[in-house]
């Protein structure tokens, strides 16, 4: 049986014995906060209960290492609309100890897509129309610089409202214990 077949009759049983019940919530966080954290498996579930969230007390989006890079991408673009739209009144930057984006080479990214069909030309291509593929496929040395830096990005932003707290914090993927970076 697929992945996609074992969810879709799990979903099946799940809907009809109604255990969708225990998580119902509204779509504004109860705690008011809006969390940008790593897409690492080991924090689905470690990092609500390291900070005592339950369903429906955080909006929490995720990307690879925790970062705002562009500042007019989706990731800024969703605090901004879990801000203004949505009620969160103060953002947590979560990185994590151990994170794959730590030292990230872009050769080694850019190898690996060559070798699952992506052509040298298209890659080509997209480096004369002036995509930084080599800065954008980058990751960084240090967790804790990298999340000053993506606080730093949300705090200076223009459409960000002056006076929210951004926070920035490191948890330890095993333990869960957060070391505080910057308090906002």
């Amino acid at each position: 049986m697929s992945v996609l077949a074992e969810i879709m009759e799990y979903n099946r049983n799940f809907v009809e014995n109604k255990k969708y019940e225990e998580f119902r919530t509204t779509k504004y966080p109860d705690k008011g906060i809006v969390i940008l954290t790593c897409m690492d498996t080991r924090l689905i579930e470690l990092l609500p209960r390291a900070m005592n969230l339950r369903n429906g007390d955080a909006k929490i989006i995720k990307n690879a290492g925790a970062m705002v890079t562009h500042p007019f991408g989706s990731i800024m673009r969703s605090i901004l609309v879990a801000v203004y739209e949505l009620q969160a009144k103060e953002v947590f930057v979560v990185g994590h100890h151990d994170c794959g984006m730590t030292s990230l080479k872009p050769g080694s990214v850019l190898e690996k897509m060559k070798q699952s069909g992506i052509s040298e030309d298209r890659i080509e291509t997209l480096q004369h129309a002036g995509i930084e593929l080599d800065k954008w496929l980058t990751g960084f040395n240090s967790v804790a610089e990298s999340v000053k830096q993506t606080v730093y990005n949300i705090k200076k932003h223009p459409l960000f409202p002056p006076h929210s707290a951004v926070h920035g914090l490191v948890i330890h993927p095993e333990t869960g214990k957060l070391d505080l970076v910057v308090k906002g």
